[in-house]
Protein backbone atom coordinates (compact mmCIF):
# COMPACT_ATOMS: atom_id res chain seq x y z
CA UNK A 1 0.00 0.00 0.00
CA UNK A 2 2.93 2.35 0.60
CA UNK A 3 4.20 1.64 -2.92
CA UNK A 4 0.75 2.15 -4.43
CA UNK A 5 0.43 5.48 -2.62
CA UNK A 6 3.40 6.82 -4.66
CA UNK A 7 2.32 5.37 -8.05
CA UNK A 8 0.27 8.43 -9.22
CA UNK A 9 3.02 10.92 -8.54
CA UNK A 10 5.73 8.70 -10.03
CA UNK A 11 3.61 8.04 -13.13
CA UNK A 12 2.98 11.74 -13.75
CA UNK A 13 6.67 12.54 -13.26
CA UNK A 14 7.74 9.84 -15.73
CA UNK A 15 5.17 10.99 -18.28
CA UNK A 16 6.47 14.54 -18.11
CA UNK A 17 10.03 13.30 -18.55
CA UNK A 18 9.22 11.07 -21.52
CA UNK A 19 6.97 13.44 -23.45
CA UNK A 20 9.13 16.53 -23.11
CA UNK A 21 12.38 17.37 -24.80
CA UNK A 22 14.97 16.28 -22.24
CA UNK A 23 18.28 14.68 -22.85
CA UNK A 24 18.75 11.04 -22.10
CA UNK A 25 21.17 11.84 -19.26
CA UNK A 26 18.66 14.12 -17.57
CA UNK A 27 15.89 11.58 -17.99
CA UNK A 28 17.92 8.72 -16.48
CA UNK A 29 19.13 10.89 -13.60
CA UNK A 30 15.62 12.07 -12.70
CA UNK A 31 14.12 8.56 -13.08
CA UNK A 32 16.80 7.14 -10.76
CA UNK A 33 16.30 9.95 -8.25
CA UNK A 34 12.48 9.57 -8.25
CA UNK A 35 12.75 5.78 -7.91
CA UNK A 36 15.15 5.90 -4.97
CA UNK A 37 13.09 8.51 -3.12
CA UNK A 38 9.85 6.57 -3.81
CA UNK A 39 11.16 3.17 -2.65
CA UNK A 40 13.06 4.69 0.29
CA UNK A 41 10.00 6.38 1.77
CA UNK A 42 7.78 3.37 1.04
CA UNK A 43 10.07 0.92 2.89
CA UNK A 44 10.68 3.43 5.71
CA UNK A 45 6.92 3.73 6.20
CA UNK A 46 6.57 -0.05 6.20
CA UNK A 47 9.36 -0.35 8.77
CA UNK A 48 7.72 2.22 11.07
CA UNK A 49 4.53 0.14 11.07
CA UNK A 50 5.95 -3.42 11.10
CA UNK A 51 8.63 -2.99 13.79
CA UNK A 52 6.25 -1.74 16.53
CA UNK A 53 3.79 -4.50 15.59
CA UNK A 54 6.56 -7.09 15.94
CA UNK A 55 7.53 -5.60 19.31
CA UNK A 56 3.88 -5.66 20.37
CA UNK A 57 3.62 -9.31 19.27
CA UNK A 58 6.68 -10.19 21.35
CA UNK A 59 5.21 -8.43 24.39
CA UNK A 60 1.87 -10.22 24.09
CA UNK A 61 3.67 -13.53 23.62
CA UNK A 62 5.66 -12.92 26.82
CA UNK A 63 2.47 -12.05 28.69
CA UNK A 64 0.81 -15.22 27.42
CA UNK A 65 3.76 -17.28 28.66
CA UNK A 66 3.66 -15.60 32.08
CA UNK A 67 6.74 -13.37 31.71
CA UNK A 68 5.63 -9.97 32.97
CA UNK A 69 9.10 -8.39 33.18
CA UNK A 70 9.52 -7.40 29.49
CA UNK A 71 8.73 -3.79 28.55
CA UNK A 72 8.67 -1.91 25.22
CA UNK A 73 11.30 0.85 25.01
CA UNK A 74 10.46 4.22 23.54
CA UNK A 75 6.70 3.92 24.15
CA UNK A 76 5.06 7.34 23.99
CA UNK A 77 1.74 8.98 23.21
CA UNK A 78 2.82 10.63 19.95
CA UNK A 79 0.98 8.15 17.70
CA UNK A 80 -1.55 5.32 17.88
CA UNK A 81 1.05 2.53 18.07
CA UNK A 82 2.82 4.43 20.84
CA UNK A 83 -0.43 4.54 22.81
CA UNK A 84 -0.76 0.78 22.37
CA UNK A 85 2.79 0.22 23.64
CA UNK A 86 2.13 2.37 26.73
CA UNK A 87 -1.04 0.44 27.52
CA UNK A 88 0.68 -2.94 27.06
CA UNK A 89 3.47 -1.84 29.40
CA UNK A 90 0.86 -0.80 31.99
CA UNK A 91 -0.91 -4.14 31.52
CA UNK A 92 2.34 -6.01 32.11
CA UNK A 93 2.97 -4.06 35.33
CA UNK A 94 -0.58 -4.74 36.56
CA UNK A 95 -0.28 -8.44 35.80
CA UNK A 96 3.10 -8.54 37.55
CA UNK A 97 1.64 -7.01 40.71
CA UNK A 98 -1.37 -9.33 40.60
CA UNK A 99 0.86 -12.35 40.10
CA UNK A 100 3.06 -11.29 43.01
CA UNK A 101 -0.03 -10.88 45.19
CA UNK A 102 -1.36 -14.27 44.07
CA UNK A 103 1.97 -15.93 44.87
CA UNK A 104 2.02 -14.37 48.32
CA UNK A 105 -1.60 -15.38 48.94
CA UNK A 106 -0.88 -18.91 47.74
CA UNK A 107 2.15 -19.13 50.02
CA UNK A 108 0.05 -17.93 52.95
CA UNK A 109 -2.71 -20.43 52.10
CA UNK A 110 -0.22 -23.28 51.93
CA UNK A 111 1.27 -22.27 55.27
CA UNK A 112 -2.17 -22.12 56.87
CA UNK A 113 -3.18 -25.46 55.41
CA UNK A 114 0.05 -27.00 56.64
CA UNK A 115 -0.32 -25.62 60.17
CA UNK A 116 -4.09 -25.95 60.65
CA UNK A 117 -5.22 -28.87 62.80
CA UNK A 118 -8.11 -29.96 60.59
CA UNK A 119 -7.96 -32.37 57.67
CA UNK A 120 -8.73 -30.79 54.26
CA UNK A 121 -9.45 -32.78 51.09
CA UNK A 122 -10.52 -31.76 47.59
CA UNK A 123 -12.20 -34.27 45.24
CA UNK A 124 -12.98 -33.88 41.54
CA UNK A 125 -16.14 -34.96 39.72
CA UNK A 126 -14.95 -38.58 39.72
CA UNK A 127 -14.44 -38.39 43.50
CA UNK A 128 -10.69 -38.68 43.13
CA UNK A 129 -8.44 -36.85 45.56
CA UNK A 130 -6.77 -33.74 44.11
CA UNK A 131 -5.69 -31.82 47.21
CA UNK A 132 -4.74 -32.77 50.77
CA UNK A 133 -2.98 -31.01 53.65
CA UNK A 134 -0.66 -32.38 56.33
CA UNK A 135 -3.47 -33.00 58.81
CA UNK A 136 -5.16 -35.12 56.13
CA UNK A 137 -1.93 -37.05 55.62
CA UNK A 138 -1.73 -37.72 59.35
CA UNK A 139 -5.36 -38.83 59.40
CA UNK A 140 -4.84 -41.32 56.57
CA UNK A 141 -1.31 -42.20 57.76
CA UNK A 142 0.21 -41.87 54.28
CA UNK A 143 2.09 -39.14 52.37
CA UNK A 144 0.30 -37.04 49.78
CA UNK A 145 2.25 -38.65 46.91
CA UNK A 146 0.55 -41.98 47.58
CA UNK A 147 -2.90 -40.52 48.22
CA UNK A 148 -3.41 -38.09 45.32
CA UNK A 149 -5.44 -39.65 42.52
CA UNK A 150 -7.11 -42.28 44.71
CA UNK A 151 -10.89 -42.47 44.89
CA UNK A 152 -12.88 -41.59 48.00
CA UNK A 153 -13.95 -45.22 48.43
CA UNK A 154 -10.32 -46.35 48.42
CA UNK A 155 -9.54 -43.78 51.11
CA UNK A 156 -12.58 -44.74 53.19
CA UNK A 157 -14.11 -41.27 52.83
CA UNK A 158 -16.99 -42.00 50.47
CA UNK A 159 -19.53 -41.67 53.30
CA UNK A 160 -18.39 -38.11 54.00
CA UNK A 161 -19.27 -37.07 50.43
CA UNK A 162 -22.91 -38.13 50.91
CA UNK A 163 -25.74 -36.76 53.03
CA UNK A 164 -25.86 -33.46 54.84
CA UNK A 165 -23.07 -30.99 54.23
CA UNK A 166 -22.51 -30.32 57.94
CA UNK A 167 -22.80 -33.13 60.48
CA UNK A 168 -20.85 -35.39 62.84
CA UNK A 169 -19.69 -38.93 62.10
CA UNK A 170 -17.96 -41.79 63.87
CA UNK A 171 -14.75 -42.39 61.91
CA UNK A 172 -12.29 -45.20 62.65
CA UNK A 173 -8.59 -44.48 62.14
CA UNK A 174 -5.32 -45.98 63.33
CA UNK A 175 -5.83 -44.09 66.60
CA UNK A 176 -9.26 -45.64 67.14
CA UNK A 177 -12.88 -44.55 66.68
CA UNK A 178 -13.67 -40.90 67.32
CA UNK A 179 -16.33 -38.32 66.56
CA UNK A 180 -15.45 -36.03 63.68
CA UNK A 181 -17.13 -32.88 62.45
CA UNK A 182 -17.79 -33.01 58.69
CA UNK A 183 -18.16 -29.86 56.60
CA UNK A 184 -18.49 -30.08 52.82
CA UNK A 185 -18.83 -27.45 50.12
CA UNK A 186 -18.33 -27.14 46.36
CA UNK A 187 -16.02 -25.00 44.25
CA UNK A 188 -14.95 -24.83 40.61
CA UNK A 189 -11.50 -25.22 39.15
CA UNK A 190 -11.01 -24.73 35.40
CA UNK A 191 -14.76 -24.78 35.01
CA UNK A 192 -15.19 -28.22 36.62
CA UNK A 193 -17.00 -28.72 39.95
CA UNK A 194 -15.00 -30.04 42.91
CA UNK A 195 -15.92 -30.91 46.48
CA UNK A 196 -13.99 -29.46 49.42
CA UNK A 197 -14.14 -31.67 52.51
CA UNK A 198 -13.08 -30.50 55.99
CA UNK A 199 -12.80 -33.01 58.87
CA UNK A 200 -12.16 -31.90 62.46
CA UNK A 201 -11.69 -34.22 65.41
CA UNK A 202 -14.30 -33.34 68.02
CA UNK A 203 -13.49 -36.04 70.55
CA UNK A 204 -10.59 -34.20 72.20
CA UNK A 205 -12.54 -30.96 72.56
CA UNK A 206 -15.65 -32.83 73.74
CA UNK A 207 -13.66 -34.76 76.33
CA UNK A 208 -12.14 -31.53 77.64
CA UNK A 209 -15.56 -29.86 77.81
CA UNK A 210 -16.92 -32.96 79.54
CA UNK A 211 -14.13 -32.83 82.13
CA UNK A 212 -14.78 -29.14 82.75
CA UNK A 213 -18.51 -29.80 83.12
CA UNK A 214 -17.86 -32.61 85.58
CA UNK A 215 -15.50 -30.40 87.59
CA UNK A 216 -18.11 -27.63 87.81
CA UNK A 217 -20.86 -30.09 88.69
CA UNK A 218 -18.80 -31.85 91.37
CA UNK A 219 -17.74 -28.49 92.82
CA UNK A 220 -21.34 -27.25 93.03
CA UNK A 221 -22.72 -30.55 94.34
CA UNK A 222 -19.92 -30.84 96.89
CA UNK A 223 -20.48 -27.29 98.09
CA UNK A 224 -24.23 -27.80 98.52
CA UNK A 225 -23.89 -31.21 100.14
CA UNK A 226 -21.25 -29.93 102.57
CA UNK A 227 -23.48 -27.00 103.50
CA UNK A 228 -26.18 -29.48 104.54
CA UNK A 229 -24.17 -32.43 105.82
CA UNK A 230 -21.69 -30.45 107.94
CA UNK A 231 -24.32 -29.01 110.35
CA UNK A 232 -26.19 -32.33 110.36
CA UNK A 233 -23.00 -34.15 111.39
CA UNK A 234 -22.14 -31.53 114.00
CA UNK A 235 -25.60 -31.46 115.57
CA UNK A 236 -25.91 -35.26 115.48
CA UNK A 237 -22.60 -35.50 117.38
CA UNK A 238 -23.78 -32.95 119.93
CA UNK A 239 -27.06 -34.84 120.46
CA UNK A 240 -25.18 -38.12 120.85
CA UNK A 241 -22.99 -36.51 123.53
CA UNK A 242 -26.09 -35.08 125.21
CA UNK A 243 -27.82 -38.47 125.39
CA UNK A 244 -24.70 -40.10 126.87
CA UNK A 245 -24.39 -37.60 129.71
CA UNK A 246 -25.40 -38.76 133.20
CA UNK A 247 -27.26 -37.14 134.71
CA UNK A 248 -28.90 -35.40 131.76
CA UNK A 249 -29.48 -31.67 131.99
CA UNK A 250 -32.95 -30.46 132.79
CA UNK A 251 -33.52 -28.91 129.33
CA UNK A 252 -32.08 -31.85 127.36
CA UNK A 253 -35.44 -32.58 125.69
CA UNK A 254 -35.64 -28.99 124.39
CA UNK A 255 -32.09 -29.22 123.05
CA UNK A 256 -33.00 -32.54 121.42
CA UNK A 257 -36.05 -31.08 119.68
CA UNK A 258 -34.11 -28.03 118.50
CA UNK A 259 -31.28 -30.19 117.12
CA UNK A 260 -33.68 -32.58 115.35
CA UNK A 261 -35.52 -29.59 113.91
CA UNK A 262 -32.29 -28.24 112.44
CA UNK A 263 -31.42 -31.67 111.01
CA UNK A 264 -34.89 -31.92 109.43
CA UNK A 265 -34.56 -28.39 107.99
CA UNK A 266 -31.17 -29.15 106.42
CA UNK A 267 -32.43 -32.46 105.08
CA UNK A 268 -35.42 -30.68 103.52
CA UNK A 269 -33.09 -28.10 101.98
CA UNK A 270 -30.98 -30.89 100.53
CA UNK A 271 -34.11 -32.53 99.14
CA UNK A 272 -35.16 -29.28 97.47
CA UNK A 273 -31.69 -28.99 95.96
CA UNK A 274 -31.85 -32.50 94.46
CA UNK A 275 -35.36 -31.85 93.12
CA UNK A 276 -34.10 -28.65 91.47
CA UNK A 277 -31.21 -30.55 89.92
CA UNK A 278 -33.65 -33.16 88.56
CA UNK A 279 -35.81 -30.45 87.02
CA UNK A 280 -32.79 -28.88 85.34
CA UNK A 281 -31.52 -32.20 83.97
CA UNK A 282 -34.89 -33.51 82.74
CA UNK A 283 -36.40 -30.55 80.88
CA UNK A 284 -38.65 -32.05 78.15
CA UNK A 285 -38.74 -30.90 74.55
CA UNK A 286 -41.24 -28.06 73.86
CA UNK A 287 -44.75 -29.05 72.80
CA UNK A 288 -45.48 -26.29 70.28
CA UNK A 289 -48.88 -24.60 70.04
CA UNK A 290 -50.20 -21.19 69.04
CA UNK A 291 -49.65 -18.63 71.79
CA UNK A 292 -50.86 -15.03 71.74
CA UNK A 293 -48.17 -12.87 73.34
CA UNK A 294 -50.61 -10.33 74.84
CA UNK A 295 -52.68 -13.05 76.55
CA UNK A 296 -49.56 -14.90 77.71
CA UNK A 297 -47.94 -11.85 79.32
CA UNK A 298 -51.18 -10.70 81.00
CA UNK A 299 -51.88 -14.19 82.35
CA UNK A 300 -48.44 -14.56 83.93
CA UNK A 301 -48.40 -10.98 85.24
CA UNK A 302 -51.65 -11.62 87.15
CA UNK A 303 -49.95 -14.46 89.02
CA UNK A 304 -47.57 -12.05 90.79
CA UNK A 305 -49.38 -10.80 93.91
CA UNK A 306 -46.58 -9.12 95.87
CA UNK A 307 -46.19 -6.22 93.42
CA UNK A 308 -48.28 -5.25 90.41
CA UNK A 309 -46.40 -5.81 87.14
CA UNK A 310 -47.10 -3.01 84.65
CA UNK A 311 -47.84 -4.47 81.20
CA UNK A 312 -47.21 -2.02 78.36
CA UNK A 313 -49.15 -2.50 75.13
CA UNK A 314 -47.20 -4.12 72.32
CA UNK A 315 -47.85 -5.44 68.80
CA UNK A 316 -50.43 -8.16 68.28
CA UNK A 317 -48.21 -11.21 67.77
CA UNK A 318 -48.86 -14.96 67.87
CA UNK A 319 -45.96 -17.38 68.18
CA UNK A 320 -45.49 -21.15 68.19
CA UNK A 321 -44.25 -22.21 71.62
CA UNK A 322 -44.80 -24.41 74.67
CA UNK A 323 -47.08 -22.26 76.84
CA UNK A 324 -46.34 -24.16 80.06
CA UNK A 325 -42.56 -23.76 79.69
CA UNK A 326 -42.80 -20.10 78.69
CA UNK A 327 -45.10 -19.50 81.68
CA UNK A 328 -42.41 -20.92 83.96
CA UNK A 329 -39.76 -18.78 82.24
CA UNK A 330 -41.72 -15.55 82.63
CA UNK A 331 -42.67 -16.43 86.23
CA UNK A 332 -38.96 -16.71 87.07
CA UNK A 333 -38.19 -13.35 85.42
CA UNK A 334 -41.09 -11.61 87.21
CA UNK A 335 -40.11 -13.14 90.57
CA UNK A 336 -36.51 -11.94 90.22
CA UNK A 337 -37.63 -8.47 89.11
CA UNK A 338 -40.12 -8.13 91.99
CA UNK A 339 -37.54 -9.34 94.53
CA UNK A 340 -35.12 -6.67 93.31
CA UNK A 341 -37.73 -3.86 93.19
CA UNK A 342 -39.06 -4.61 96.68
CA UNK A 343 -35.60 -3.85 98.07
CA UNK A 344 -35.74 -0.27 96.77
CA UNK A 345 -39.50 0.34 96.55
CA UNK A 346 -39.37 0.45 92.75
CA UNK A 347 -41.71 -0.92 90.07
CA UNK A 348 -41.65 -3.68 87.43
CA UNK A 349 -42.81 -3.39 83.83
CA UNK A 350 -42.85 -5.65 80.82
CA UNK A 351 -43.17 -4.88 77.12
CA UNK A 352 -42.41 -6.56 73.80
CA UNK A 353 -41.42 -5.51 70.28
CA UNK A 354 -40.87 -7.12 66.89
CA UNK A 355 -37.23 -7.18 65.80
CA UNK A 356 -37.04 -8.55 62.25
CA UNK A 357 -37.76 -12.26 62.45
CA UNK A 358 -37.69 -12.26 66.27
CA UNK A 359 -39.86 -11.24 69.21
CA UNK A 360 -38.12 -9.38 72.05
CA UNK A 361 -39.78 -9.46 75.49
CA UNK A 362 -38.21 -7.06 78.02
CA UNK A 363 -38.74 -7.24 81.79
CA UNK A 364 -37.40 -4.17 83.62
CA UNK A 365 -37.11 -3.56 87.36
CA UNK A 366 -35.98 -0.62 89.49
CA UNK A 367 -33.88 -2.60 91.94
CA UNK A 368 -30.25 -2.10 92.96
CA UNK A 369 -28.94 -3.63 89.71
CA UNK A 370 -26.29 -6.28 89.14
CA UNK A 371 -22.88 -5.97 90.76
CA UNK A 372 -21.46 -9.10 89.09
CA UNK A 373 -22.82 -10.77 85.96
CA UNK A 374 -20.21 -13.53 85.72
CA UNK A 375 -22.21 -16.12 87.70
CA UNK A 376 -25.75 -15.24 86.58
CA UNK A 377 -26.25 -18.45 84.61
CA UNK A 378 -24.08 -20.77 86.73
CA UNK A 379 -26.27 -23.64 88.01
CA UNK A 380 -27.11 -23.49 91.73
CA UNK A 381 -25.39 -20.13 92.22
CA UNK A 382 -27.68 -17.76 94.14
CA UNK A 383 -27.44 -14.68 96.34
CA UNK A 384 -30.88 -15.23 97.90
CA UNK A 385 -31.08 -16.92 101.32
CA UNK A 386 -33.86 -19.29 100.16
CA UNK A 387 -32.88 -19.47 96.47
CA UNK A 388 -32.09 -22.65 94.56
CA UNK A 389 -29.87 -21.09 91.91
CA UNK A 390 -31.64 -22.70 88.94
CA UNK A 391 -34.26 -20.10 88.01
CA UNK A 392 -32.21 -18.21 85.43
CA UNK A 393 -30.45 -21.36 84.24
CA UNK A 394 -33.77 -23.12 83.66
CA UNK A 395 -35.18 -20.01 81.98
CA UNK A 396 -32.26 -19.78 79.56
CA UNK A 397 -32.53 -23.51 78.86
CA UNK A 398 -36.22 -23.06 77.98
CA UNK A 399 -35.41 -20.06 75.73
CA UNK A 400 -32.69 -21.97 73.87
CA UNK A 401 -34.96 -25.00 73.46
CA UNK A 402 -37.36 -22.67 71.60
CA UNK A 403 -34.53 -21.43 69.35
CA UNK A 404 -34.18 -18.15 71.26
CA UNK A 405 -31.95 -16.58 73.89
CA UNK A 406 -32.08 -14.91 77.30
CA UNK A 407 -29.81 -12.13 78.57
CA UNK A 408 -29.73 -10.01 81.73
CA UNK A 409 -27.94 -6.67 82.09
CA UNK A 410 -28.10 -3.41 83.95
CA UNK A 411 -30.34 -0.75 82.46
CA UNK A 412 -28.64 2.05 80.55
CA UNK A 413 -30.98 4.67 82.02
CA UNK A 414 -32.00 4.61 85.65
CA UNK A 415 -31.42 1.95 88.26
CA UNK A 416 -32.26 -1.73 88.02
CA UNK A 417 -31.72 -4.28 85.29
CA UNK A 418 -33.40 -5.55 82.14
CA UNK A 419 -34.03 -9.15 81.15
CA UNK A 420 -34.35 -9.65 77.37
CA UNK A 421 -36.08 -12.77 76.08
CA UNK A 422 -35.69 -13.27 72.31
CA UNK A 423 -37.91 -15.83 70.56
CA UNK A 424 -38.21 -16.62 66.83
CA UNK A 425 -41.40 -15.56 65.06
Amino acid sequence: MALLAGVPGVGIALALLLFNDYSTKVRLTLILFIGVIWLGYAFALRERVVRPLQTLSNLLSALREGDYSIRARGAHHEDALGDVMVEVNALGETLREQRLGALEATALLRTVMAKIDVAIFAFDTDERLRLINRAGERLLAEPAERLLGKSASELGLSETLRGEQTRTLQITTDEGTARWGVSRTTFRERGLPHQLLVLSNLSRALREEERQAWRRLVRVLGHELNNSLAPIKSIAGSLETLIGREPRPADWDEDMRRGLSIIASRAESLTRFMEAYSRLAKLPQPAYESLNVQDWVNRVADLETRLKVEVLTGPDVTIQADSAQLDQLLINLFRNAVDASLETGGSVRVYWTRNGAHLDVMVEDEGPGLSNTANLFVPFFTTKPAGTGIGLVLSRQIAEAHGGSLSLENRLTGTGCQARLRLPL
